[in-house]
């Protein structure tokens, strides 16, 4: 595992992140026109090797960077959209799914998130590649073919927002949309090298389409390179909207403020590094080993524990209906949306075998699941409840973020005649995401250690680590996030070449 503090920074231009060059557009020193026209070149120069953006909308992006952008804290800025739910309208989103693709699906109404983007002065270039239906962690739909990570073409870049992170890692934006209902930021967060904060259940609206995706496992967010820039998104996209079901208490100050912050002495707990399907690579397995020494030397008091419901085995089985259930009723809204029936057999062969699932689950089986996760949940969160309420005590836990590093493409790519055995490789290589999506609490990813060098990858391949806060704890996490970036610079390290 290689220590990034003794690698040296590269000798390449480093881009500047989302809160940098807004100051330099505020400034003066540059225009959102330059901005924009940048990274549209960077994105001709290094999409065509790695797949990660799949609509470009350059031209309405010029024309927006040349009119007058809305006066917000991200003026000018160039940013992608994920190609799942972030809907505008007139523009492409097809979920990555090749019906969609095949009708030229164009929504007629915004969706909230889209709209903070715009208000905050973002300008949106396009839009990026994401498995079908966001069921799968790496991106290789067969509607426009697999992305690429960008410090290896043979490799994953995770999924679903497999497409927002490799752009990011590849300079193309500083920043990029994204989403989590399994795992989806974190995942390709850890794959390409990248900060991924998954958001507490409600922070971040799914209207006005939507109340909740996943049985209130999914959410909005980004990926980054930098903590202050996911903290600044963060408070862009925070926050209630009329008719939501459910949302996240305030945050008591702008989450923009805490990385920089001192968190006090933390209780940190490690889980177990051994996924429930399988053993962990050693190299995720050191890199949670180094991170929980970093967490001691920083201060914190690091303790070899984890919550006792992680190990109960039920819990897959009644966290897949949510999944499964959710893929057959998209083809009942894609049916109506298309005015044709959408066929089971026009779904890739993992999610032909979701579908099946969950048309399977009555309406009972299924609230009878939720109210199994829900008990589950509050078995859980006692680990980060105050011993003097009968919890036990914990601020943090630290786990893999997943069971081994970016794998080839192709690899875990289920096939149509017998898919069951990959998709349980599939299961045990993110053992260790979905559980903080049921329980609604806010996880990141963080890219502290890398393989080592060798084998064609002069830098190593990315590793990231997971911490889990508690519930709506987001400014915890921001606020350790900012002392390990400051004790461990990982900013410096991106991929210069697609």
């Amino acid at each position: 595992m290689t220590d990034l503090t003794s690698s040296g920074a590269p000798d390449i231009a480093v881009p500047d992140d989302a809160v940098e060059l807004a100051r330099r557009v505020r400034d003066g020193e540059t225009s959102p026109r330059e901005l924009v026209e940048a990274a549209i070149a960077r994105i001709e120069s290094t999409n065509p090797a790695i797949n990660a953006v799949i609509h470009e909308r350059f031209a309405a992006a010029r024309d927006e960077a040349d009119r007058a952008l809305p006066d917000g804290p991200f003026r000018g800025v160039p940013i992608l959209l994920k190609d799942l739910n972030a809907q505008m309208p007139g523009e492409p989103c097809y979920l990555g799914t090749t019906f969609l693709r095949d009708a030229d699906y164009r929504p007629t109404v915004e969706n909230h998130v889209v709209t903070r983007l715009r208000r905050a002065g973002f300008v949106i270039l396009g839009r990026t590649n994401t498995p079908e239906l966001a069921t799968s962690p790496t991106t290789e739909p067969l509607s426009y073919g697999p992305t690429r990570n960008p410090w290896d073409h043979d490799r994953s870049a995770g999924g679903s927002s497999g497409g927002a992170a490799a752009a990011v890692a590849a300079g193309m934006v500083p920043v990029a949309h994204a989403s989590d209902g399994g795992g989806s930021i974190r995942i390709p967060a850890s794959c390409n090298g990248l900060f991924g904060l998954k958001p507490s259940r409600g922070r971040i609206s799914r209207g006005p389409q939507a109340g909740e995706g996943w049985g209130g496992a999914s959410t909005d967010g980004v990926v980054s390179r930098t903590v202050r820039d996911s903290a600044a998104l963060l408070d862009v996209l925070a926050g209630y909207e009329p008719g939501d079901p459910y949302t996240a208490p305030p945050p008591t100050r702008a989450f923009a403020n805490e990385p920089g912050s001192e968190p006090g002495r933390l209780r940190v707990g490690v889980r177990s590094v051994t996924a429930a399907g399988g053993p962990v690579d050693p190299a995720c397995s050191a890199a949670v080993r180094d991170a929980a020494d970093l967490l001691a030397a920083l201060g914190h008091e690091v303790i070899d524990a984890s919550p006792a419901a992680f190990e109960e085995s039920e819990y897959g089985e009644h966290y897949l209906p949510l999944l499964t259930v959710a893929t057959a009723q998209s083809l009942a809204v894609w049916s109506r949306a298309l005015g044709r029936e959408v066929l089971i057999e026009e779904l890739e062969p993992f999610n032909q075998v979701f579908a099946s699932m969950g048309r399977s689950v009555s309406g009972t089986e299924y609230l009878d699941h939720l109210t199994w996760l829900h008990a589950w949940t509050r078995r859980m969160v006692e680990f980060w409840q105050p011993r003097d309420a009968g919890g036990q005590g914990f601020d943090l836990l630290l786990t893999p973020t997943l069971a081994a590093p970016p794998v080839p493409i192709g690899s875990l790519v289920p096939p149509a005649d017998d898919p069951l055995p990959t998709m349980l490789e599939v299961g045990n290589w993110v053992a260790f995401t979905s559980h903080f999506n049921v329980t609604g609490q806010p996880a990141m990813s963080v890219p502290l250690a890398w393989t080592e060098p060798g084998d064609g990858h002069p830098l190593g391949l990315p590793i990231g680590v997971q911490l889990v806060g508690p519930p709506f704890g987001e400014d915890v996490l921001l606020q350790v996030a900012g002392q390990l970036e400051t004790s461990r610079p990982w900013a410096f390290r991106y991929s210069s070449v697609a």
